[in-house]
């Protein structure tokens, strides 16, 4: 699956109130009886949708906007780090409100940690997936029957370190940057440790689903060194679909749905892998934006799978590692 690289205007005017007609738009939906779980996949798509029509990719550079600290998203208390569609949510946020931190926690935490949140400070809501089985469910069931369980969404509200005050220094301390390097060592390792037939030559970068190798040019061949990196760790997350791994559907012809959405996932597990190992993540292939906004408009729920299924794939690369993986989609 091929990409070029390209630029992005990272230009938000307009966004916010287009965000604001997404929001006003779920909550009308919500008043007038829909579920609330689909009002939840409603508002969130909308907001993606809305950050793409502007030229904005909630999974690129987000802490060039408020000078934040290169990483995922976090908890302060527990540092769990975020998963799948908090992710976006929480880069998005980062990108809103210009701040400094990957740090998030809630009102609770942040008083219990001995701070508070500032007055007039506004958080973001953020999911935990989870599924439950009802108790008549239970009951019902015969002997060796599997009960019926139902998928469900709940909010959390968060916020950022930078909202608020009081909190202990080591909440608030931002790591030593990383040196500036053409050599990535934690990416040149994760690659190694995959086993993946990784091969490097030509002008062109893919995964090659039927013979299951990986190739891209050499490193010297990019504009920007570092580029090599993001393009290998994008076709890795192809890689990790092949049905004899993850097994996702990878049977798609360019320009169709199916292919869409595969590359919407290796994207976003490319951009969840540079976060982890300190590579700013960058879009290589935006003529795909036409294509990624029909999958998201057709289908509300598009992009929370593709966002689980980025952290499944990154997840999967960095436990061939010493890094930790992005867990299980956890709130806080």
């Amino acid at each position: 699956m091929l990409h070029e690289n390209s630029k992005v205007t990272e230009n938000g005017t307009g966004r916010a109130a287009k965000a604001k007609r997404a929001s006003r738009t779920a909550r009308k939906s919500r008043r007038s009886g829909r579920a609330a779980k689909v009002s939840l996949y409603d508002e969130v798509t909308a907001q993606i949708i809305a950050q793409l029509e502007e030229g904005i990719f909630p999974w690129v550079k987000p802490w060039n906007s408020g000078n934040a600290v290169t990483g995922l998203p976090r908890n302060a208390i527990s540092g769990r780090q975020y998963s799948g569609i908090n992710i976006l949510i929480l880069w998005g946020a980062v990108i809103d409100g210009g701040y400094p931190s990957q740090d998030w926690l809630t009102f609770r935490q942040a008083l219990a940690a001995g701070g508070c949140v500032r007055k007039g400070e506004k958080g973001r809501t953020i999911f935990y997936a989870d599924r439950f089985t009802p108790d008549n469910e239970r009951h019902e069931q015969g002997e060796g029957d599997t009960p019926r369980s139902i998928p469900f969404l709940k909010r959390f509200t968060v916020f950022n370190a930078a909202q608020c005050d009081g909190l202990p220094e080591k909440l608030t301390a931002e790591p030593a940057p990383l040196p500036e390097r053409e050599l990535h060592d934690q990416a040149e390792r994760l690659i190694a440790a995959t086993g993946a037939d990784f091969r490097t030559g030509g002008t062109k970068a893919f995964y090659n689903v039927g013979a299951d190798f990986v190739q891209v040019p050499p490193q010297p061949a990019f504009t920007h060194q570092i580029d090599y990196y993001r393009t290998a760790l994008h076709e890795l997350g192809h890689w990790t679909g092949h049905k004899t791994r993850l097994s996702r559907d990878q049977s798609g012809n360019f320009g169709t749905a199916l292919y869409a959405r595969e590359e919407l996932c290796a994207e976003l597990a490319s951009a969840f892998l540079c976060a982890a190992l300190g590579i700013v993540p960058t879009v290589r292939h935006a003529d795909y934006l036409g294509s990624w906004l029909a999958v998201l408009r057709e289908d509300n729920r598009a992009i929370f799978k593709a966002a689980s299924q980025a952290s499944k794939a990154a997840d999967y690369l960095l436990a061939f590692t010493d890094q930790v993986p992005l867990r299980s989609e956890c709130a806080a």
